[in-house]
């Protein structure tokens, strides 16, 4: 019989562009009660509380007086996250923080000490490899279906957000980039699926130095462009695999696929690791077609709906680790992915190999072998 689970009080702390994704993710989850919503701007916070009927709304130091909330989900822009999940571990609340954990791996650092000192736990996005598809192309390498694995690939393209995003300055600042910005979700992946990584190789640049803002609720016309837009880089892991990322804002369109691994007896094609769920497909030597794997857990939502959009697996796996289960989406993962994806830009600007200083663990499968 399945463990009764607590159910948890959750305060929100950032009214953005992607609250109403939380909001709408974590009611899949009856453990998952969104009591409070917390903003600098109150005014925001109070629009967002009527419109997704949650009984409080204020300011962040309401939100971390607030008794009731154990858990704070800080979706905060990336520049604030250091200062305010430091904020709320202090306040002792357990935190579930956005991608990147910090701006920047000094940050982060800061956090991860933060969170060793705490008694509260410390949750990090991305989610998403919690999901049906990267559990069961782990549980498919796992199984050894394709061999040793060998290589892998990653195609981060533009989700022309200049396009849909009313203020897309965040996507083209610091903590931003295709490399911090979406590239966590390719990196958690492929790291759950292989392990650690061991060294980075890198080249960057910025394409156009200044984007248009077409989004019909914009805020602003034109952003200018502060951190690399396009990146390539080689990536030796552990385990001896080596990865081949190309991460690009100047990639509007490509028949790249998004995640492939390589392996001694076969190949695996994950679909984009930006959603929970989708075909995993597997085709070993012998094989003449490629076959679609059945899913090795429940759907997080619909495929090919806004459903895939929507966020909460990592604050249920946050909820479950309170209760005593394993923490997946844990800071030392999280830390990893991100000095991985930083030393992109060490690597360019050195001209060298960046051998990785932290080191992680495969994070216990979400299904049983």
């Amino acid at each position: 019989m399945a463990q009764q689970q607590t159910r948890r009080r959750i305060g929100i702390l950032g009214a953005g562009n992607i609250f109403g994704r939380y909001v709408e993710g974590m009611r899949n989850f009856p453990e998952l009660d969104v009591v409070r919503v917390a903003d600098v701007d109150t005014e925001r916070a109070k629009q967002a509380a009527a419109e997704y009927g949650i009984p409080a709304s204020g300011d962040p130091d309401e939100l971390l007086a607030d008794t009731s909330v154990e858990i704070v989900v800080n979706i905060t822009p990336p520049r604030f996250h250091a200062k305010t999940v430091i904020a709320a571990l202090d306040a002792g609340k357990h935190v579930y923080v956005e991608k990147p954990m910090a701006a920047t791996v000094e940050e982060a650092r800061e956090v991860l000490a933060a969170a060793a000192q705490a008694g509260p736990l410390l949750g990090s996005a991305p989610d998403t490899f919690l999901g049906s598809a990267v559990q069961t192309a782990r549980h498919a390498l796992d199984s050894g279906l394709i061999g040793e694995p060998v290589g892998a690939t990653a195609f981060v393209r533009s989700s022309r957000s200049e396009t849909w995003h009313p203020d897309p300055r965040a996507f083209y600042g610091p903590g931003g980039g295709p490399v911090l910005d979406m590239g966590p979700y390719y990196l958690a992946a492929l790291v759950n699926c292989l392990g650690p990584v061991a060294e980075v190789s890198a080249a960057t640049r910025i394409g156009a130095p200044t984007r248009r803002v077409t989004s019909p609720d914009r805020v602003i016309d034109e952003v200018t462009v502060e951190v690399p837009t396009h990146a390539s880089a080689t990536l030796t892991f552990a385990s001896g695999a080596l990865g081949t990322a190309l991460m690009s804002f100047d990639i509007w369109d490509t028949e790249l696929p998004r995640i492939e691994i390589y392996g001694t007896e076969g190949t695996l094609a994950l679909p984009n690791p930006n959603f929970f769920d989708g075909d995993v497909r597997l085709k070993r030597h012998q094989d003449q077609e490629w076959q679609v794997l059945p899913p090795v857990t429940e759907l997080f939502g619909a495929v090919g709906t806004a459903e895939q959009y929507r966020r909460g697996l990592g604050v249920r796996d946050l909820a479950q680790a309170i209760d005593g289960g394993p923490l997946r989406a844990n800071p030392h993962f999280a830390f990893h992915t991100l000095e991985v994806l930083a030393s992109f830009e060490t690597s360019q600007k050195e001209k060298r190999f960046v051998a990785l200083e932290s080191d992680c663990e495969r994070p216990t499968p979400r299904t049983a072998h």
